[in-house]
């Protein structure tokens, strides 16, 4: 496979595992024309998760840094994935990631992306039991994005279902839940023009096929999308991890070209 781009990589600045230059080491390895970085926007509610202020500034130092010191060898960007209730100036990055993580509930930001367990604590406490609920606050509140920035992928679009392999929280092929999907999508295509095929969940063992689910392809096809392929990587040995089979994935579903980020900003297609 050609698409060797990857814009969704996590590191030591926030929950990743290696330093940015690990990274950046491993992907040359690999055989990656570019990557991006993009590092947890700082939220105050969630520490352990996010880049810290200072952080930030130093991610954005560094990343500059090897840009200059890879010159000729890979082309580096510094993004961000952005929780849309951080509450941070989004401005000088080369492009951002849009997701959902929390949900503002009573006054509480209430992460899901959790352990099997937490996700129904969240459904018992939260939803008084109703996954469905869940489906649907998540939704509503995935559809409100651009009211946070000007984002240019959609991140995990359907994180929720990030278990849906090992537990039932709600019913996927309910008309219901799927009506709560399509609506998102409909509102966030006209804002955003690019979501990831994320592989994620795979290289982390909670899932063996990548977000979103085939419908929503599908659906992302209708509505005009554009796709990019990542790995939303916290290891970096798992920087292509099922790339080719995304790629594939996403030609029977109708798309016959990718998205790269080639200058900040500056989006081209290349043939799937």
């Amino acid at each position: 496979m050609t698409y060797k781009q990857n814009l969704h990589v996590h590191t030591s600045y926030c929950d990743g595992r290696d330093t940015p230059e690990e990274v950046v080491l491993a992907a040359m390895e690999q055989g990656f024309s570019s990557i991006g970085f993009s590092g947890h926007s700082y939220m105050h509610y969630s520490p352990g998760h996010s880049m810290s202020l200072a952080g930030t500034e130093e991610y954005r130092r560094e990343a500059a840094r090897l840009r200059e010191k890879y010159a000729g060898q890979i082309k580096l960007f510094c993004g961000l994935e952005v929780d849309m209730y951080s509450e941070i100036d989004l401005s000088g990055y080369d492009y951002l990631i849009g997701s959902v993580h929390y949900l503002p509930i009573d006054g509480e930001y209430v992460g899901f992306d959790r352990s099997q367990d937490e996700v129904q604590r969240v459904i018992d406490v939260y939803f008084h039991g109703d996954g469905m609920a869940y489906a649907r606050m998540y939704y509503e509140q995935l559809a409100l994005l651009p009211n946070f920035g000007k984002f240019d992928i959609l991140g995990h679009f359907d994180l929720i279902t990030k278990h849906s392999e090992n537990a039932v929280f709600f019913d996927e092929e309910s008309p219901v839940y799927r009506s709560y999907a399509i609506e998102a999508a409909e509102a966030l295509a006209k804002h955003i023009p690019l979501f990831e095929v994320n592989t994620g969940a795979i290289s982390r063992g909670y899932r063996t096929s990548p977000y979103p689910s085939v419908f929503l392809l599908k659906e992302m096809k209708r509505l005009g999308y554009g796709a990019v392929i990542t790995s939303d990587c916290h290891d970096a040995r798992a920087l292509s991890c099922h790339y080719e089979e995304s790629a594939e994935l996403l030609r029977s579903c109708g798309f016959r070209e990718l998205y790269i980020l080639d200058e900040p900003g500056v989006f081209r297609t290349v043939s799937l």
